[in-house]
């Protein structure tokens, strides 16, 4: 028989980076086996770059630096033997690493109104798709915004900056090879926001003048250096500089005033770009000197369901003249205005204020009136609710003695049944020895505590201890018991904590659902347990239940104000004290936007305003989502994400074409319902004059290859939502137009709806799924040529 050759080894695939060596090798199993190499059917003579090597069994091909040249199909035959491998040549995007590092570590800085160029140069095998986001939203070109490229490099351009096109930007460079991305970060100067207001009247009187503001939301990315402080008299339309402030001190005195002679006042931010716009006061008077100083704040003396009756010393100062009555005034908690109560002074100084309504919490003040005038208003008094006198609360429950020993007693028990209008503000612990008849008062606890410890007690002394709730009402009917202070029976534990995995330092909690925290602890005697919130006690619809080893709290149905910071206290009566504290944070999905405003501050644009979620105010995430419609039943398309300002603007508005609109708010639980437009919004199209020109016929060509009018767009989409894709195509005969994602004919496939109305070709995906996301690449073809245009569709996850 003749001996054969045989492999040990075959050839393995190589991937390398363009410009890296590469190497193929293979073993046989003979060693006089004279080997050939082939690349793509061709066989290996001369290459450059490329070297072949034979050390005994072993057969290379060494590559010292890879081109595209180099990329193909490789064979080996010897004697009776055959392997092949392919070498892929990979060329992913590069940046030159000099202009990359100054890209990447200082930011570029623009003033607002000038305008910017980034260009970012490229290398790597085409076609490189180059796309810029911001906010993890791509930009597309706009009226002032415009992303260009070319084989080499990709600009974005903005014509005019302003100060939110300040944030962190990034470029996307993506070829069959790989993909890079930059981060870049823009950063737009200003001169600043006008200070926040409103102007705030600190003091009034015949003498001087201080108001306060406080700093500009927006500093326009210089700190503000000082603030100008301006003054116009009523009446008078030239205004006068006061002076200026440093910008730590946002409050300023005028001595330059003359009595009872009204005022505005006005306030301007100055930094290193300029001075901002002027914030301005309402009309200040200045007092005279002859009137009343301002009485102490009025008291609450009763209320009912719609009446309050307060009443108020007459102020120390009273003027040049007599006390001829005094204005009385009321606003509700939470507003800014004051409204009369009486058509005319008040000559008493207590006042039944009627016609309230039931339930408002109500606030007071007054102001005494002499022949010079009305004098300074006194403080506002405590607020009020206007409801009828509430109950005292109920007896407490299951009073009873938890341990004791030679010096000290401990008692817990519940709280009493609650009814309406006689919540617990507190307990008062009393103690009477058993030869005495008068009661001594120990403690007056906060709601949440059910237990209390008394110490300083003798050995075998018998006594009487009562619990009595508190509440608005006064204290309710004290429950009773006797007691006796013995030996310990037990060596004394330090109260302490036993925290493990099961216990959150923080709860994120839905509004409508129970808040529920078990604290598990230890102590001998048994620690006298507190709960605060916020460093004060528990609102009233707290249930704190406290039993051997742990205490637990219970808020049945979470209410947004219930958002803070939680503390258990373990106290051991002799002034030692162990303390946990957990974060609570209450959410809920968004209310809905206000009403929307259509604009067209810029011709063939409309500007989506609208008035803010409610849910502003307690939601740092809350963002707002904007989708447009072209008929009144047709399907909604998202226009805008992760918006977090009240304002959108849509620039490919067709003229006589009918807009609907709709807004969401959005955070990490989900949206809001829509705010949206009943009435159309349109742009009337301009009719031209119709004029024909006869042109001479030219015939017609039949031969022209496909070309695409108008090509594919890369989209960013939302799970669960449709997506369009379209582009235009010519030529003659007419192409046969095909789609395909990732190389895969979509023609059959039912996930995928293709149309082809007389060279305008649509894709819709019905409901994307991330299984979507991919490259898409339609394909023109008729009897002269071929035609291609790509897409990339990524998929975003919906909040």
């Amino acid at each position: 028989s003749v001996p054969r050759c045989y492999l040990n080894k075959q050839l393995a695939t190589v991937r390398v980076l363009k410009g890296d060596p590469a190497e193929l090798s293979c073993t046989v199993s003979r060693d006089n086996v004279t080997g050939t190499w082939f690349k793509d059917g061709l066989k290996l003579t001369s290459m450059d770059g490329v070297v072949f090597e034979k050390k005994g069994l072993v057969h290379k091909l060494i590559i010292n630096k890879a081109e595209d040249i180099h990329a193909g199909k490789y064979r080996f035959e010897g004697g009776d033997v055959k392997t092949e491998a392919s070498i892929f040549v990979e060329d992913p995007p590069q940046v030159d690493k000099v202009l990359l590092k100054n890209l990447t570590s200082v930011p570029t800085v623009a003033k607002a109104g000038e305008g910017v160029k980034l260009r970012i140069p490229f290398e790597g095998r085409g076609p490189i798709r180059a796309a810029w986001l911001k906010d993890r939203m791509e930009l597309g070109d706009d009226s002032r915004i415009r992303v260009d490229k070319t084989d080499t490099c990709t600009t974005l351009s903005i014509s005019s900056c302003d100060r939110r096109d300040c944030g962190d930007y990034k470029v996307r460079l993506k070829n069959d090879s790989g993909v890079l991305e930059i981060n870049l970060k823009l950063m737009v100067i200003d001169k600043p926001q006008p200070p926040a207001g409103p102007i705030k009247i600190v003091e009034s009187s015949a003498n001087n003048i201080t108001i306060q503001w406080k700093p500009p939301k927006d500093d326009g990315g210089k700190p503000v250096q000082r603030y100008l402080v301006e003054r116009q008299q009523v009446g008078r339309n030239d205004w006068e500089t006061l002076g200026e402030t440093p910008r730590s001190c946002t409050s300023f005195t005028t001595n330059k005033v003359e009595e009872e002679m009204s005022y505005y006042f006005r306030v301007r931010a100055v930094n290193a770009e300029g001075v901002s716009h002027a914030l301005e006061s309402g009309e200040v008077k200045a007092a005279g000197k002859g009137s009343p100083g301002a009485p102490d704040r009025p008291e609450i003396i009763s209320a009912s369901r719609d009446t309050i009756t307060i009443s108020w010393k007459a102020p120390c100062k009273t003027g040049t003249s007599q006390i001829m009555g005094y204005v009385v005034q009321k606003r509700k908690k939470g507003t800014v205005t004051w409204l009369p109560v009486t058509n005319a002074p008040v000559k008493d100084k207590k006042l039944k204020v009627t016609g309230l309504k039931k339930g408002v919490q109500y606030e007071f003040r007054v102001a005494a009136v002499n022949a010079a005038g009305t004098g300074q208003p006194s403080d506002p008094s405590e607020p009020a609710f206007a409801r009828d006198p509430t109950k005292s609360p109920g007896q407490v429950q299951d009073l009873k003695v938890s341990s004791s020993d030679s010096t000290s007693v401990t008692l817990t028990w519940n709280k009493p049944e609650v009814q309406d209008g006689n919540d617990v503000k507190g307990y008062e612990v009393e103690m009477r020895p058993s030869n005495s008849l008068s009661w001594t008062k120990c403690f007056t606890l906060p709601a949440g505590s059910t237990s209390c410890r008394v110490q300083g007690l003798q050995a075998r002394e018998k006594l009487f201890l009562r619990v009595r709730a508190l509440g608005d009402g006064g204290p309710g009917e004290a429950a009773e018991l006797e007691a006796c202070a013995g030996a310990s029976a037990a060596a004394p534990v330090s109260p302490r904590f036993l925290i493990d995995d099961t216990v959150k330092s923080f709860l994120l909690i839905r509004a409508g659902d129970p808040i529920r925290m078990k604290i598990p602890f230890e102590g001998s005697p048994e620690p006298v347990v507190t709960w605060f919130k916020d460093g004060l006690p528990l609102p009233g619809r707290a249930a704190v239940s406290t039993e051997e080893g742990s205490s637990q709290l219970l808020l049945r149905a979470a209410e947004l104000g219930d958002s803070g910071t939680y503390t258990v206290e373990l106290g051991d009566g002799l002034g030692k004290k162990e303390t946990f504290s957990f974060q609570v944070q209450i959410t809920d999905i968004p209310q809905p936007p206000g009403a929307i405003q259509l604009e067209e501050n810029v011709p063939n644009t409309v500007t989506v305003t609208w008035e803010p979620s409610a849910s502003e105010q307690w939601e740092k995430n809350l963002y707002y989502t904007v989708l447009k419609r072209e008929s009144q039943k047709g399907l909604w398309h998202v226009l805008g994400d992760l918006i977090y300002n009240n304002k959108f603007t849509f620039t490919r508005v067709v003229p006589g074409r009918d807009y609907y609109f709709r807004v969401v708010a959005k955070n990490d639980l989900g949206a809001s319902d829509p705010s949206e437009t009943v009435q159309p919004w349109r742009i009337w199209k301009k009719k031209a004059e119709f004029r024909v020109k006869a042109q001479k016929y030219r015939g017609v060509n039949q031969n022209q290859p496909p070309r695409f009018l108008v090509p594919l767009k890369c989209h960013v989409v939302v799970t669960g939502s449709e997506c369009h894709m379209s582009c235009a195509v010519g030529g003659h005969p007419p192409p046969k137009v095909t789609w395909y994602k990732d190389n895969r004919d979509l023609s059959r496939d039912p996930n995928y709806f293709c149309t082809n109305d007389f060279g305008v070709c649509s894709l819709v995906v019905l409901g994307v799924t991330k299984q979507d996301e991919g490259e898409y690449m339609v394909e023109a073809s008729n009897g002269v040529g071929r035609a291609f245009s790509k897409a990339f569709l990524a998929i975003k996850g919906n909040c």
